[in-house]
């Protein structure tokens, strides 16, 4: 029952209109789908997205040769497989690419397949995805993670050059997730409510990834300073706190930070998120350097590490490799986790293994460009990660994981953890 009897990949659409890769693992169990999502600010050290290139087709955005990968090369390789043999497939996968970066196959070809897998798995088993996944990864899984919600979206997300990229809220209040998305909408709709009354209806457009990217707030502070007003007017003072993520590898140029027409060097930088840690209940900043800036990384870690939590996402993108450079070096204090970064479940698992490991946290992620999948909300939850970051409540390619995230809550019942203010605690 458990032996893949086929495998067949489309060209579908994600959230943003792009063309992505969708594949279906078949057994006699079923039809298993998964989608591999894409990044508009993607870390250059990141797995490689096969695009065609072809202009006439999608503006050269096509996926029909990653497609192909799937049907032509992957497919004849997995096919009388045992599909509860997760970290032999993806081994598999991995040869069949040969290359450090997916360069041959693309990660948009191989990822969906170890996806597709990895739900066939569970289903070969009798169990649900998440305490599958809590199968391959060595824990019993019962925490819900604490959600980062990007409610204003500012730099390539939005459209702005030279811009902090988004703003985030964390319901760390809360007494458990359900409650804590209800905290997240009913402030997200206060503050669409300031920004129409601000700006009209040009301050309630919406970015990428869901929050509102009013062309008309450059300042962070502004940003900031409406978000914790929009938090207030809904009741929930003290019980939410911020997160930011710069992608400053984005405003980044020969050395120099640039946020709007202020230029900063990367001592600078650091003192420029001292000086905001001081003003607003920042509790995570992610990228707050570029991605191979790592000597401002140690530095920042040094003078907030023991306060915030220092994301890596462009400077470590899933790979192992870099996050032990960064473990050595003490260049951060958690990884952002994108399953597409790398390429495979297990790459994907052995990364937050080893954050986990070393003492650090680890953030579970989306893209900007996103599907209606919502394996990230099974994969957050199967390694008792405590933290998803998924965009605002808005749009169902990202409202898909929330209420993946719901239903899970519901399953678990008494046994759900939501780990709130000690969000940055480990198993």
């Amino acid at each position: 029952m458990s032996e893949i009897i086929a495998i067949k990949a489309r060209e579908v659409l994600d959230s943003r209109g792009n063309p992505t890769v969708e594949v279906d693992v078949i057994t006699k169990q079923g039809v298993f789908r998964a989608m591999t999502p894409s990044g508009a600010s993607a870390g250059h050290h990141e797995a490689l997205e096969l695009r065609d290139s072809d202009k006439t087709r999608y503006l050269g955005k096509g996926t029909l040769k990653a497609v192909d990968n799937v049907n032509k090369k992957i497919a004849p390789k997995l096919i009388g497989l045992d599909c509860r043999h997760q970290e032999t497939i993806d081994s598999i996968l991995l040869k069949i690419d040969g290359t450090e970066n997916k360069g041959k196959l693309g990660a948009n070809a191989v990822l969906p397949v170890s996806m597709a897998v990895t739900k066939a798995g569970a289903v070969a088993n009798g169990i649900p995805l998440y305490m599958y996944i809590g199968e391959l990864f060595g824990v019993i899984p019962h925490r819900l993670p604490v959600p980062m919600c990007n409610v204003i979206n500012g730099g390539k997300h939005a459209g702005q050059e030279n811009s902090i990229q988004e703003h985030m809220l964390m319901p760390t209040g809360a007494k458990n997730f359900t409650e804590g998305i209800r905290m997240i909408s009913e402030s997200y709709h206060h503050l669409a409510k300031l920004l129409k009354e601000k700006f009209g209806a040009g301050g309630i457009l919406i970015g990428d990834e869901g929050g509102f990217a009013p062309a008309q707030i450059i300042d962070i502070h502004d940003r900031l300073d409406l978000m914790l007003q929009a938090v207030e007017n809904a009741g929930y003072n003290n019980m939410m706190k911020i997160a930011l993520d710069p992608a400053s590898s984005e405003f980044f140029y020969d050395g120099i930070y640039k946020i709007g027409e202020k230029s900063y060097s990367g001592g600078e930088m650091v003192d420029f998120y001292v000086d905001l840690c001081k003003t607003y209940p920042i509790v995570s900043i992610e990228d707050g350097h570029a991605e191979d800036d790592w000597d401002s990384w140690v530095e920042m870690t040094k003078k907030l590490g023991n306060r915030i939590q220092i994301v890596g996402d462009d400077l470590f993108v899933t790979n192992t490799k870099r996050i032990k450079k960064g473990i050595e070096l003490q260049a951060a204090n958690s990884v952002l986790i994108k399953l597409n970064q790398i390429g495979s479940v297990t790459e994907t698992l052995n990364a937050i293994k080893m954050a986990q490991d070393a003492g650090w946290t680890a953030v579970v992620s989306h893209r900007s460009g996103e599907t209606e999948d919502n394996f990230i909300a099974d994969l957050v939850v199967g390694t008792s990660a405590g933290q998803i970051k998924t965009g605002a409540p808005a749009r169902s390619d990202r409202n898909a994981k929330y209420n993946q995230l719901i239903r899970i809550e519901e399953e678990l019942g008494e046994k759900a953890e939501y780990l709130g203010v000690d969000f940055r605690e480990l198993l």
